[in-house]
């Protein structure tokens, strides 16, 4: 609950000082993030369904990539980006597509309606608390992948900017997406299913769990379309030789392209998010 501060003026006149919208906001983004915590059960599939992708795919196809002499790199090293990219949306796209989704059919958004709570609020708790599971859900990777895989990290200071960057556009467009997708979800019966399927399609075209050049080329059309590519090849650039930049799609190769790509599916779904958003159940008629 955000505690209202009166001014002197405001006490004089027995008048309360309304909170501001960052003042909302914080306070929303804290509530979202207890609700998030005291769900174990949430907690504990967040965290470990990426952690176990990791473990398999890098168990399972050991060895390396070969493109040359001095040109070599680990499979750990190369699914670890795909595999962070596919948490993140995961964590934010279909985790609050599917919970929203049920908040909306059991009634709780429409009686969060009913408060002074704006919108704008709303999104910026959802999106902070988003943005904060994924760095931890991130920083668990990492830890994972350099301790048993001997993951090689970002080599310099601008490669590990990178991964920041993107890091954070990726989770900020994961959670206005999730929030405008809910509009497609007609129930919380349905929810996983409208959620699941696309979603699963997208990582096994957008380089997550194969080589994104051993991808039929009207596939690599497709996934470029859609966010999932280039928070892959966003994350791989922070991690991976520049010789990589063969097996991407076309001369993409570099930070400017996806973190540009990334910040225009920001803008485009915060207003989808805007649009597309409701309360209730009855307003999706």
């Amino acid at each position: 609950m955000v505690r209202n501060v009166a001014t002197p003026a405001a006490r004089a006149t027995g008048t309360p000082r309304l909170p501001s919208l960052a003042q909302l906001s914080w306070a929303r983004t804290r509530i979202e993030l207890k609700l998030f915590f005291r769900n174990t059960d949430q907690v504990f599939f967040t965290f470990l369904l990426p952690v176990l992708f990791l473990v398999l795919f890098s168990s399972v196809f050991s060895g390396k990539i070969d493109a040359g002499p001095g040109r070599t790199i680990e499979f750990p090293t190369y699914f670890l980006p795909g595999i962070i990219a596919s948490g993140v949306m995961s964590t934010t796209f279909a985790n609050l597509a599917i919970s929203i989704s049920i908040e909306r059919n059991e009634g709780l958004l429409k009686r969060l309606a009913g408060t002074p709570l704006p919108r704008a609020a709303f999104f910026t708790g959802r999106l902070a608390m988003a943005v904060v599971v994924t760095v931890v859900q991130t920083t668990i990777m990492l830890v994972i992948g350099i301790a048993a895989y001997g993951v090689d990290t970002p080599p310099t200071a601008e490669r590990w900017g990178v991964f920041v960057v993107v890091l954070v556009l990726a989770a900020a467009v994961g959670a206005v997406l999730g929030i405008a997708y809910t509009r497609l979800i007609r129930n919380a019966r349905s929810a996983a299913a409208v959620v699941q399927p696309p979603f699963l399609v997208l990582q096994f075209i957008s380089g997550v769990f194969f080589r994104y050049s051993d991808v039929p080329d009207w596939l690599q059309a497709v996934a470029a379309v859609f966010p999932l590519r280039w928070m892959a090849e966003g994350f791989r650039y922070a991690f991976l030789p520049d010789w990589f930049g063969q097996f991407e799609y076309g001369d993409t190769w570099g930070w400017k392209l996806p973190v540009s790509i990334l910040c225009g599916w920001l803008v485009a779904g915060f207003v989808l998010a805007l649009r597309f958003f409701r309360w209730d159940r009855q307003s999706d008629r």
